[in-house]
């Protein structure tokens, strides 16, 4: 026989333990040392409770990850929808050119679309099907629901543009930009 407890071999010779009991005794020890215990009701138990909250929980984000995807495709279906309702209508030879996902755009307007686009009073936005002119009001409500369909303002390029220094501003101010100066 193997190196043993020398209990257990003085039980078995002594003929008041059978082999199969003390090897059954030998493998439970080994497996709680090793941390390989037999699975008890409870621990099953708890263990199924574990994989339950974990499945809830999995189920509960997947569920939120699909209420914000439809609520971003809502927003955008009514952003879309508020640039073909208001949309102002282009017309005129001249052209105009601004930068839009990295490539320079062109909408022909007349002088005073052009002056209001400089003005801020205009603002382009895309919607999907192509690039128009919206009012201010009406490109606030589109900024609401999806600013990344706001191409181009003017009024508010001073919000995103870097504050230039007053130095600059000062040397700047000297040089008169003619009134009639088209691009």
């Amino acid at each position: 026989m193997a190196k043993g407890n020398p209990l257990q071999e003085q039980l078995l010779k002594a003929g008041l333990v059978k082999k199969s009991k003390v090897s059954q005794v030998a493998r439970e020890q080994l497996n709680a040392r090793l941390g390989k215990a037999a699975p008890t009701a409870a621990g099953i138990e708890r263990e199924a409770q574990r994989a339950r909250e974990q499945k809830v929980e999995r189920d509960r984000a997947l569920e939120a990850e699909r209420k914000a995807a439809a609520r971003q495709r809502e927003l955008q279906a009514q952003a879309r929808q508020i640039i073909r309702d208001k949309r102002v209508p282009r017309s005129g030879e001249s052209e105009y050119r601004f930068t839009a996902d990295g490539a320079i755009r062109t909408l022909l307007v007349n002088e005073d679309l052009r002056r209001k686009l400089a003005d801020g009073v205009l603002v382009i936005a895309n919607g999907g099907e192509g690039y128009e002119l919206l009012p201010r009001i009406a490109a606030e409500q589109v900024r609401e629901r999806d600013a990344s369909m706001i191409v181009l303002d003017h009024g508010r390029a001073g919000d995103e543009a870097p504050a230039q220094s007053s130095e600059d501003d000062a040397y700047y101010a000297q040089f008169k930009v003619p009134d009639d100066l088209i691009w």
